[in-house]
């Protein structure tokens, strides 16, 4: 039997992040954002309370797109969306597992959240943030590390909010998990970043010795295709093989677009080197174009979806369109990462193979990177992207205690070369044992006198004065 549990409190606190150099995605470039943390006490049936915590970046114009809305008001839609989780969540005040707290609310938060007009995607930023502090508290509670308290379903994830897999076949799968002892890094390549010599995509100072590369694209194939035939010279200058991922970001706005792409990809000489070590191509078209259009001849390439995977039917959506995969990210929420697993090993045969990806939406160094870092070793995921470590200089405006507190704890994960505390990457893996500590994957929590309440959001009028 799962533990029960029920909240006693929610906080929420942001704190400024400046970014080292521009990151260009999509139809944005982002130079500072905030970052959330989440504190959460939980009172655990039998066990008395516990103090759980969470981090993520609220990032503007990813979760919503809409080009009407500004930077600042998709940020304001996603401290709306954790307002609105912590009403729901505290309202509940019976002890139930963690995953039925999840469950009994995410459906009104998704309804309420679209009563004032936010997306489903960025409905479920709040829950999903919650849910990893509220996982934090309840396996210090019981003495567990995440990975053994996940082997054990000890947030009682079942078969509720996803009709085609059985409760036995979650547990089955929690308990065959091996997670890995090290994960390799896929380094970004953000539409601002240089590509040819010092400082470019081959320079190991920057890439830091990955031999996974993530290439953002801007939705223009002639545009696309020579950036990348610029950027393959670059990555055959390297001394290693290497594989890259493409990442369009919505920005392709059809399939005739991206049938242009993919041409060019299987004829132009100039691209070889790019197109056989392409693994996927990840979320290519608009979300709504995305569900109305079939891949069709274009699903001999892998393809997968982020921004489209707003619920948890979004995978059994995509599988007859011809989607292979979909990315794993702990602020979509961890419980659906973990459902689209299960789905994935089971849809795989000898004749198919269907797979989750790891995304890194720039997770900071400390908890936001070692909580998506866990998920993704537990899952199995052997490569993720991570951008944090390059778009922020090291723990950005963390409080130099709080920093080195968390490099004394995890010595695997942080290291100071002389530059100040950064992310350790070994040989392009980052290692994951100091990960198996109680908790969420992290023995320290942030210093919370440190860090300033969340802002509250502003209504739209008050965005327009």
């Amino acid at each position: 039997m799962s533990p029960r549990l029920k909240l006693r409190d929610i906080a929420f606190f942001e704190r400024p992040v400046q970014f080292a150099r521009p990151f260009r995605f999509g139809a944005i470039t982002i130079n500072a954002t905030p970052q959330l943390f989440v504190r959460v006490e939980i009172e655990v049936e039998g066990k008395g309370s516990a103090v759980g915590a969470s981090a993520e970046l609220l990032v503007p114009k990813w979760f919503d797109k809409r080009p009407e809305l500004s930077p600042a008001q998709t940020v304001d839609e996603l401290r709306r969306s954790l307002e609105i989780a912590r009403e729901l969540y505290l309202a509940e005040t019976s002890f139930r597992p963690a995953f039925g707290l999840h469950a009994s609310c995410i459906s009104v938060q998704v309804k309420t959240c679209a009563d004032e007009n936010i997306p489903p995607l960025a409905a479920g930023y709040g829950p999903a943030e919650i849910d990893k502090a509220i996982l934090d508290a309840l396996l210090r509670s019981v003495g567990a590390s995440f990975f053994d308290g996940m082997a054990d379903n000890i947030a009682g994830i079942d078969g509720r909010m996803s009709l085609d897999l059985t409760g036995a076949e979650i547990a089955r799968f929690l308990m065959g998990r091996t997670p890995l002892p090290r994960v390799a890094i896929r380094h970004t390549v953000g539409l601002d970043d240089k590509i040819e010599g010092e400082g470019g995509v081959a320079d190991v100072r920057e890439n830091a010795g990955a031999r996974y590369f993530k290439l953002k694209l801007s939705g223009d194939p002639e545009a696309d295709a020579a950036r990348l035939v610029r950027i393959g010279n670059e990555l055959g200058k390297l001394e290693r093989d290497y594989k890259v991922s493409l990442d369009a970001n919505e920005q392709y706005a059809d399939l005739a677009a991206l049938r242009a792409l993919i041409g060019r990809l299987d004829g132009d000489a100039a691209l070889h080197g790019i197109s056989t070590r392409l693994l996927y191509i990840e979320q290519p078209m608009p979300r709504d174009i995305t569900f109305q259009t079939a891949l069709g001849s274009l699903a001999t390439r892998d393809f997968i979806i982020d921004e489209a995977d707003d619920s948890y039917g979004t995978f059994l959506a995509m599988r007859p369109l011809g989607y292979r995969g979909i990315s794993s990210k702990s602020c979509k929420g961890l419980y659906k990462s973990i459902l689209n697993a299960v789905r994935a090993a089971q849809w795989t045969t000898g004749a198919e193979t269907f797979f989750v990806t790891g995304e890194d939406l720039t997770c900071q160094a400390g908890l936001a990177v070692q909580q998506d870092l866990a998920l993704g070793a537990f899952l199995g995921v052997t490569h993720a992207e991570r951008n944090g470590h390059h778009y922020v200089d090291g723990f950005g405006e963390t409080p130099a205690t709080e920093a080195r507190a968390f490099a004394a704890a995890h010595p695997d994960l942080y290291a100071d070369a002389g530059q100040g505390i950064r992310l350790s990457i070994h040989d392009g893996d980052l290692l994951t044992g100091s990960l198996h500590a109680t908790g969420f994957a992290t023995s320290v929590h942030p210093d919370w006198s440190a860090l300033r309440p969340l802002e509250q959001p502003r209504s739209l009028q008050e965005h327009l004065t």
